[in-house]
Order: structure tokens, then C-alpha cells, then sequence
């Protein structure tokens, strides 16, 4: 049973947060997105170990708001998060857009970070390195699911199931990931995402990464739709690292592979 709280950050924003299991310092989860929620009640359940989840700004459960969108909010409401809970140090897991928000936490507070698990992420290079190959293999998974469903909720669950190794269970999946649905952050999604692809493939961004003191821990699934060589530039850059590829899971490894993905986690955790 979760225990769910309201993280107020410096500017006045409310975030939902919660956390779960035994007793210890949890494990930090920042979702995907942006301009989504958390989803990650299947790995708070998978992973043996106390767990802190939450909404980022103006999505899912938390205070809806006007923004603002920038990194540097993202960062701090974080670190509310992070205060909140008492936690000198956190281990952070981030996943896909959240997997780039704790790193960029990470580059701008290290000594606030114990350790980083780096989920499904795209790297620090440019779009034009994975993205068009992305577009391609969406388009092509897609066609297992003709047709256009009419609302946000159905036609996201369609396009999430593409995230999906195993095609047969791809759309219960995708069902569980819209279930609550709280509707998609448009604008969030928009900014926060532009202004990282203004920082991904800049000398700044590579620079920061080779100097992070943070031992790293990357977890790719090896049927992600992102072609995953977009994550060898972080893997270059940063100095302390190790890498773990589920060669049979897609985007959201703990789902197709949850016996790889806690194993690597906990690892790592330890």
C-alpha cells in the first residue's frame, strides 16, 4: 500500500507523490513523457525495495499549471521531491524522458545522487541520429493495428502498443499503461521536449557527462523502436558506467523481461 503525499516546490506547485515498500531509503522513479504520468506501479511491485513515485509538474495527479516547462524546473521540482522525503542522497531511476531528466538532475546536483539508473533513454546526441529510424519502425509496427480510434485515450493505447515485443500482448500492455488516464500535458510535452533536443549533440551536454563523478548504470530493452546506438554516446561520455541490454524486451523493459529488469536494478541498487 502506497502512501501518497502532496510535494510543494519552491515556486508554490503541488506534485502528487508516493511512496512504497519496506522500510530504507527508496529508489527515486521520474516517468516518461513528457507531459505523461507515472507508470511505474508494476515496478514498485516487481523490485523488492522501498520505491518514491510522483507526477511531474502540471501532469497526471499533481496541481494542474501553467508551467513554467524548462529543465531547470523540472530539476528543481525534483529536488523538492528529494527534500520532501528527507533523502541526502537518492538513487534515481528515470525511464525514456525521464531517463534524461535524472541524468540532467544528476549533471546539476551530483552530490545529491548516490547512483543512476538510466532506462530507455535516446543519449546525449542529436535527434537526427535516432529519430528518423524511429518514425520508420513505428510506422512499420503500426500496421499491425489498422484503423483510427476516436479518443486520446484509445488512439494512445494504439500507439503505445507499438512499444511492444510480444504483438499478442502488445495492446493489454499499452491498456495498462492509459489505466487511470489522466490525459497527455500537451504544452510540456512541447517545450520540454524542444529544449532538449536544443541540448542533445551540443559540446556542453558531452562535456558535463564526462565529468559526472555518479556511477551509471544504462538499461536498454534490444527491441526498443529507438535504435539503441543513440545511447553509445552517453555510454562514451560518462566515466562510470555499465550497460545492460534485455536483447527480447522493447521500450518498457520491466513489462516484457521483469526477471532481467529487476535483477540489473537491484544490482545496481546495491
Amino acid at each position: 500500500m502506497a502512501d501518497v503525499v502532496t510535494v510543494t516546490s519552491d515556486d508554490g506547485a503541488r506534485l502528487w507523490a508516493a511512496r512504497s515498500g519496506p522500510p530504507g531509503a527508496p529508489l527515486v522513479l521520474c516517468h516518461g513523457g513528457p507531459g505523461l504520468w507515472d507508470m511505474f506501479t508494476d515496478v514498485a511491485a516487481l523490485l523488492p525495495i522501498p520505491v518514491v513515485r510522483w507526477d511531474q509538474r502540471g501532469c497526471g495527479r499533481s496541481e494542474r499549471c501553467a508551467g513554467p516547462w524548462t529543465i531547470e524546473r523540472s530539476v528543481a521540482d525534483l529536488d523538492a521531491v528529494r527534500q520532501h522525503f528527507g533523502l541526502e542522497r537518492m538513487t534515481l531511476l528515470g525511464h525514456s524522458w525521464g531517463a534524461y531528466l535524472a541524468l540532467r538532475y544528476a549533471l546539476a546536483r551530483p552530490d545529491r545522487v548516490s547512483t543512476l539508473v538510466y532506462v530507455s533513454g535516446t543519449g546525449i546526441g542529436p535527434d537526427a541520429d535516432w529519430y528518423p529510424a524511429f518514425v520508420e519502425n513505428l510506422r512499420a509496427r503500426l500496421g499491425d493495428h489498422p484503423g483510427s480510434p476516436g479518443g486520446e485515450r484509445e488512439r494512445a493505447v494504439v500507439r503505445w502498443s507499438a512499444e511492444f515485443e510480444d504483438r499478442e500482448r502488445a495492446l493489454d500492455h499499452a491498456g495498462r499503461m492509459a489505466d487511470p488516464w489522466f490525459g497527455i500535458n500537451c504544452p510540456c510535452h512541447h517545450a520540454l521536449d524542444a529544449e532538449r533536443g536544443r541540448a542533445c549533440g551540443g559540446p556542453e551536454l558531452h562535456a558535463a557527462c564526462r565529468g559526472l563523478p555518479v556511477p551509471v548504470l544504462i538499461v536498454d530493452g534490444g527491441r526498443d523502436l529507438r535504435p539503441r546506438t543513440a545511447v553509445d554516446s552517453l555510454e562514451r561520455a560518462l566515466p562510470h558506467v555499465r550497460r545492460v541490454v534485455l536483447p527480447e524486451a522493447g521500450h518498457l523493459p520491466w513489462a516484457e523481461d521483469p526477471d532481467g529488469f529487476r535483477e540489473a536494478v537491484a544490482a545496481a541498487v546495491r
